[in-house]
């Protein structure tokens, strides 16, 4: 395969004003109900203090008395408290592959990972929500910032802006320290290729057993789905350096086509039996179309 200069710069912003206008109309949206720890902007199905009226209830000893409906008292000679909708803050934790592999394509893997991320921590920020951002590769001694608040939006930014695409982590090494560092509820969101000599089944079944909403979003490239290539080659892996020497021909193509499509197939009945949102992107998708059509189908973002 030839090797050409991106034509997507890496010092390009990762999302543009006019995508961060959009971006301020939505919200992250979760199928779990987590208990937040601050008050923030998500309406929660709990019952809570905030200024939405829920329901009744009868009164029990020990409620507080600023809450009692005395309108209805006085007709009913009954007390009833008020219930309002509680507003909590909602956790949001992004886990971005940034193996060798994502740097291939262009725009790089990598990069739409990071633009899908930014477009999501971007929501929670503005929405009052806490973020935390990691990769893989992230040491167990060293978590990922916490963010909170639009004030953070740019810091968040050139956070991710920094992030390198070289740190040779397994899969399931990389989720693991991931589950080991975050322990607590909210959305997680896993950006990766899936590209491991390991398999991706472990580091997907542990990501599921965690008491959190998660979401695979799966990014390949288009050489990736759709190989453009012909003739005796020598494939070298980028992570290992193992090469592979074949033939492209037709034959082959539509073979490696077939197999791509029930891997995918797979990957996507897997996580569907363990309630694991699935996403599949190329990475020529524009982030505008991934957020306002994919995520919102998925029902991420409303």
């Amino acid at each position: 395969m030839s090797s050409t200069a991106p034509s997507t710069p890496a010092s390009a912003p990762l999302l543009s004003s006019e995508m961060l206008a959009k971006l301020e109309t939505l919200d992250l949206l979760s199928r779990k109900v987590f208990q937040g720890r601050m008050k923030g902007e998500r309406r929660s199905t709990r019952k809570g203090r905030s200024v939405e009226f829920a329901d009744f209830r009868n009164y029990a000893q020990g409620d507080d008395l600023r809450f009692v409906d005395w309108n209805i008292f006085a007709r009913l000679e009954k007390l009833f408290v008020k219930l309002f909708l509680e507003e909590e803050d909602l956790h949001f934790y992004a886990l971005i592959d940034n193996s060798p592999s994502m740097e291939f394509g262009d725009p790089t893997k990598l990069r739409v990972a990071k633009q899908i991320t930014a477009a999501l921590a971007f929501i929670g920020l503005i929405r009052s929500h806490r973020v935390r951002i990691e990769t893989l590769g992230q040491s167990l001694r060293r978590p990922g910032p916490v963010w909170r608040g639009r004030q953070n939006a740019w810091r968040m930014f050139r956070y991710l802006d920094d992030l390198a695409g070289n740190e040779k982590t397994s899969l399931l090494e990389g989720v693991k320290n991931f589950g080991l560092r975050n322990t607590g509820r909210g959305i997680a969101l896993l950006v990766t290729d899936l590209m491991d000599k390991q398999g991706y089944e472990a580091a997907l079944r542990f990501l599921a057993a965690r008491r959190m909403d998660a979401y695979v979003i799966h990014i390949l490239s288009r050489e990736e789905i759709r190989p453009d290539v012909v003739g005796d080659l020598r494939l070298i892996d980028c992570e290992d350096e193992q090469a592979t020497e074949i033939t492209a021909g037709e034959t082959l193509l539509k073979a490696y086509d077939r197999t791509l499509q029930t891997y995918l197939a797979e990957v996507r009945e897997f996580c569907a039996r363990r309630a694991l949102g699935y996403l599949f992107i190329d990475n020529e998708t524009p982030i505008e179309r991934v957020v306002a059509e994919t995520l919102r189908r998925q029902g991420l973002v409303g």
